[in-house]
């Protein structure tokens, strides 16, 4: 039986690299193709692959919120979240949103094809990397927030990245379906745990912790 696949990441070389890598493997076929998050998650709805293979950092809709309408509208959809962050923060938000599986992006075609197969038949996959962070935070979670570092909450992480992009508070209301009034509440959150100021700052700290990449 065919496993049929869509592919949801922006990068259009990616994601034609990942169709050429997949068209290889027999029994596995890419059905779809998207660019975005909200485009996924219409042919997702559309389409009813076995499983989606999403980036996180994406445009209109990012891949942890995908991934969440996904799993809610059909939860028999096998989502894998394939990015190049390892951010433990990343990794948890997209597991929480019911991601069966995590590759980062330097994984080797054994790996990808390998990790299809193992949530189609109903198992979670995690890269070796992910895998040893997963238990860590499990084995120390005292670890998980030392002296002097806050957690920020799947939302406010959002929220921050989508400031330190450049967003305006309209725009991540419209991005995120949430209210002015909400963002607001997130910003201040933000600004409360990290002891941040300005927007200025949530841009720094973004660039520090790798949320986002200077162009």
């Amino acid at each position: 039986m065919t496993t049929k696949v869509l592919i949801a990441d922006d990068h259009q070389l990616f994601r034609e690299g990942l169709v050429n890598l997949i068209s290889s493997a027999p029994d596995i076929e890419v059905i779809a193709e998207a660019k975005d998050g909200k485009e996924a998650t219409d042919r997702a709805k559309k389409l009813k692959p076995d499983v989606v293979l999403i980036d996180i950092g994406m445009p209109q809709m990012n891949g942890i919120e995908a991934t969440r309408i996904i799993k809610k509208e059909d939860p028999g959809i096998k989502v894998i979240a394939v990015s190049m962050h390892s951010d433990r923060q990343f990794v948890k938000g997209v597991l929480e949103a019911g991601a069966d599986g995590y590759l980062l992006k330097n994984c080797t075609y054994r790996q990808l094809i390998e990790a299809i197969q193992s949530v189609v038949s109903g198992k979670k996959y995690l890269s070796d990397d992910i895998t040893e962070m997963v238990i860590q935070g499990y084995l120390e979670p005292e670890e998980d927030n030392p002296e002097g570092q806050v957690e920020l909450s799947e939302r406010e992480l959002e929220v921050l990245k989508l400031y330190a992009e450049g967003k305006s508070t309209r725009e991540i209301s419209e991005k995120l379906f949430i209210s002015v009034k909400t963002v607001g509440t997130h910003k201040q959150h933000i600004f409360e745990k990290l002891g941040l100021k300005s927007n200025a700052d949530m841009v720094k700290y973004a660039i520090k912790e790798g949320l986002i990449q200077l162009q």
